[in-house]
């Protein structure tokens, strides 16, 4: 990701971005980049505009489930037994919520 973010950076200034502005773009936040990945970002997105890039990568996002339909199972228990477990199950989501909160950043950041 951080070779591709700095081949589209590259790639708004003049022409076809190279290996040496990614590698000056990278060096400028403090990044090693390996030269093979480099290159392979290159080769396969060389003759490819911005949008092109974004158009197919959108493509395969979409394909992606977002999600949401774990929730659904609860109701098929039963009223009375549903209505029970509502609180220990309210109870467990405020430690899950209160554990991702603490750990917001998980130790990278942006570049690393």
């Amino acid at each position: 990701m951080k070779v591709l973010a700095a081949y589209l950076l590259a790639s708004l200034a003049d022409g076809e971005p190279n290996k040496k502005q990614i590698n000056k773009i990278l060096s400028s936040v403090g990044i090693d980049a390996d030269s093979d990945r480099i290159e392979a970002v290159i080769s396969e997105l060389s003759g490819k505009t911005i949008a092109e890039v974004i158009a197919e990568g959108a493509t395969k996002l979409a394909s992606l489930p977002a999600g949401g339909a774990a929730v659904a199972s609860a109701p098929a228990a039963g009223g009375a037994a549903a209505s029970s477990s509502a609180p220990a199950a309210a109870k467990e989501e405020a430690k899950e919520e209160a554990k991702e909160e603490s750990d917001e950043d998980m130790g990278f950041g942006l570049f690393d």
